[in-house]
């Protein structure tokens, strides 16, 4: 018998600037599958910074936590995935690459900025974080989900950390 698991199905943080990220995580066959994105348009000092040719990464941080009653909620596992965008201004492409917990999991390029910016904002589809984790039955589980850019300078606000 799977787990019950109890995630919050759609965690929305709201900040200056209406940004949100929404995740919806789905226990399945000993997996914990993650989606997730941020609803954010592409500001025009992200838009400045990218294309100058410097590196801009976004760095997502999923916990997967069990609830206490009593005590503070216990980090039963923690993944990171870091986006990454840069401009070669040579060719005009737009150099792609996603990583998950430091290994390089999918390097692509694209002639699109709006392609570019949703690879880092909500490309993010039943990500298989989370398969080696022993869930217990009728344990209280949920996802969270904290997001920074890199470099700090780009002159992108975060709301949180």
């Amino acid at each position: 018998m799977f787990p019950v698991v109890l995630i919050s199905a759609l965690l929305t943080l709201a900040g200056p600037f209406d940004q949100t990220l929404k995740v919806a995580p789905l226990p399945r066959d000993g997996q914990v599958l993650v989606s997730f994105e941020l609803q954010q348009a592409l500001t025009d000092e992200v838009r400045t910074t990218i294309r100058s040719g410097m590196a801009v990464s976004f760095v997502y941080k999923v916990d997967l936590r069990r609830s206490s009653a009593v005590w503070i909620d216990r980090t039963i596992a923690t993944a990171e995935i870091k986006a990454t965008v840069r401009y070669d201004n040579l060719t005009r492409r737009y150099l792609l690459t996603r990583t998950l917990n430091g290994g390089v999991e999918r390097p692509d390029t694209t002639d699109s900025e709006e392609v570019a910016w949703r690879w880092l904002t909500d490309q993010f589809d039943r990500l298989p974080l989370f398969s080696s984790v022993q869930l217990e039955s009728n344990g209280e589980y949920y996802v969270r989900v904290s997001a920074h850019a890199a470099p700090r300078s780009a002159g992108f606000v975060w709301p949180w950390r």
